[in-house]
């Protein structure tokens, strides 16, 4: 289901706006990067776009600018992490059956060990 283009007030939102404490690593005029205050592994990091676009069915062409950012801002964050020769994953959860669950798109920058396979299938009965 495509969300409304116009997302209500989120927590990522009010992080970006430093109304709300969190473990800032990196905010320029496009893309705020903060530690996720439940990590799944080491290196858990969230990146989002500033303008709260609630999800990839939301991405227009003006904001190829933001979305450009949030990879050249994970690689950096990955870099600075020491997580770069080993490896990490990025995802960007998109809607109900992607399991996103703020919405305001953001990307997961993981690693620090083996993040293990990228999708576990459920068996058939």
């Amino acid at each position: 289901m495509r969300t409304n283009a116009v997302t209500t007030e989120t927590i990522f939102s009010k992080i970006i706006r430093k109304e709300l404490p969190s473990d800032m690593l990196y905010q320029d005029e496009l893309v705020t990067a903060f530690r996720d205050i439940n990590p799944a592994l080491p290196t858990h990091i969230l990146i989002v776009p500033n303008e709260p676009i609630p999800s990839c069915n939301d991405v227009q062409p003006a904001h190829e600018a933001a979305m450009g950012r949030m990879h050249t801002v994970a690689r950096k964050l990955a870099e600075e992490a020491g997580i770069t020769d080993g490896g990490y994953r990025l995802i960007i959860n998109c809607g109900e059956h992607g399991r996103q669950e703020v919405p305001h798109l953001h990307m997961h920058l993981l690693g620090g060990e083996d993040v293990g396979p990228m999708l576990i299938r459920k068996q058939s009965v």
